[in-house]
């Protein structure tokens, strides 16, 4: 990712969701205090105690968790950024850096693709409303920032690099916007790690935010921006059953274990709940988790394929390649680093908000 952006000279913002651990952390950034986005306040916290100074909150902020926000920045020193598209919100943050006297830095974010939340071009008054609340009542205005969330739905190249294309203008005329009315826009953030991927052109940009791509997953091997072979992390389930009149193995990896994102089911290629492997992570062909309940998981061969059922007694071990790196890992609270066969390390997660 760092080789890619660095193509245009555009830093990288690591997304920490994914990973949830600072030895993750620490391996993805360059220097101890680089710049960092997380997605809940219990990892800025995290994240901040182990000397991150300089965070996102990626998700449009609530008035009630404000106090929580300056507590993060007084106490350890961070410069933690809020993130909004209201001027209710904006209203509210306002009013707390008045009353705490704490200036909040704040990025208005833009929506690119209508997937999920942010301003839209067309409705330029709320952004410059936005802006003008902000900037007039005492807050910081930071500039602007968008997610393209949709990126996650296309399979091809050529969607992609256009989904990059539209992300980087949306977010370059969003900023010019607030410029034509005299308002500030040092930051213009963009980010996912698809359209980051197949960016080709990034001007006018100053960062770039991605975090899936620490480790990959099954939905992103559907996308392209890694192979199946490139997966970091996975599940270690065991066989605790057999059906074979209905040619079913059952392990004890449940929704609890591998969570119930089916982001395959829109892709050409749907791997149910996980594509299932040897304890070295080879995958059986065509041996996917079909279905999930809260403990078990009914592993079959894939409709339509030639593959036959492999030999795995109970007790046999098999790794469960995830959907969703994310979903899946947050259903875990440490890492167990393998390498050659052997548990070498195990790396805390943190959970919760």
């Amino acid at each position: 990712m760092r080789q890619q952006l660095d193509r245009f000279a555009i830093p990288l913002r690591p997304h920490l969701k994914t990973a949830k651990s600072i030895e993750v952390a620490r391996r993805v950034l360059v220097a101890p205090h680089e710049a960092a986005m997380v997605s809940t306040l219990r990892e800025a916290e995290f994240y901040a105690s182990h000397g991150l100074r300089d965070l996102i909150y990626g998700v449009g902020i609530a008035p009630p968790k404000l106090s929580r926000v300056g507590e993060i920045r007084v106490r350890y020193c961070t410069d933690l950024t809020v993130v909004l598209d209201s001027v209710e919100q904006a209203e509210a943050v306002v009013s707390w850096s008045r009353e705490n006297n704490q200036a909040l830095p704040v990025l208005i974010e833009v929506d690119v693709d209508g997937h999920r939340s942010g301003v839209r071009l067309a409705d330029s008054p709320l952004l410059i409303a936005i802006a003008r609340k902000l900037v007039e009542g005492g807050a910081t205005l930071r500039g602007v920032m968008t997610h393209a969330g949709a990126s996650y739905n296309l399979q091809s190249a050529g969607d992609l690099i256009a989904a990059a294309a539209a992300e980087r203008a949306t977010a370059v005329r969003a900023a010019e916007m607030l410029r034509a009315v005299g308002l500030a826009c040092p930051i213009v953030s963009i980010g996912s790690t698809p359209t980051a991927s197949f960016a080709r052109d990034l001007t006018g940009v100053t960062e770039v935010r991605a975090g899936v791509f620490m480790f990959g997953d099954l939905v992103q091997a559907g996308i392209g921006t890694c192979g199946i072979e490139d997966i970091a992390v996975s599940v270690l389930a065991t066989v605790i059953g057999h059906s074979g009149a209905q040619g079913r193995i059952m392990v004890d990896s449940g929704w609890m274990a591998l969570s119930q994102d089916r982001g395959t089911s829109r892709q050409t290629i749907d791997q149910h709940y996980g594509l299932v492997c040897d304890e070295g992570c080879r995958p059986y062909p065509d041996l996917l988790v079909l279905e999930a309940n809260q403990e078990h998981g009914t592993v079959g061969i894939r409709r339509g394929s030639a593959a036959t059922l492999p030999d795995l007694p109970i007790g046999s071990l098999v790794r469960i390649l995830p959907n969703h790196a994310c979903a899946t890992a947050a259903q875990h609270d440490r890492y167990h680093v393998i390498a050659d066969a052997t548990v070498v390390s195990q790396w805390p997660r943190v959970n919760g908000w």
